[in-house]
């Protein structure tokens, strides 16, 4: 996972994308950012603002997840 904290860090929004795309049927998200299909689709036409909240869902994941 990138290292970003979308409460604290400034600019540019990047994609959580690591180029591991598999689609977790159990949890519905992807293995390698633990985005939903639907995240993942969006993210291109995203405002940074959104990217910002799908950051903070990804982090809530992973520490629930993890």
């Amino acid at each position: 996972m990138i290292s970003y904290d979308p409460v604290n860090d400034e600019g540019r929004v990047p994609s959580p994308c690591i180029s591991l795309c598999k689609m977790n049927a159990q949890t519905g998200l992807c293995e390698g950012c633990l985005r939903t299909i639907d995240e993942i689709v969006q993210w291109g036409a995203a405002s940074e603002e959104v990217k910002r909240a799908v950051w903070v869902e990804i982090k809530r994941r992973e520490e629930e997840l993890f």
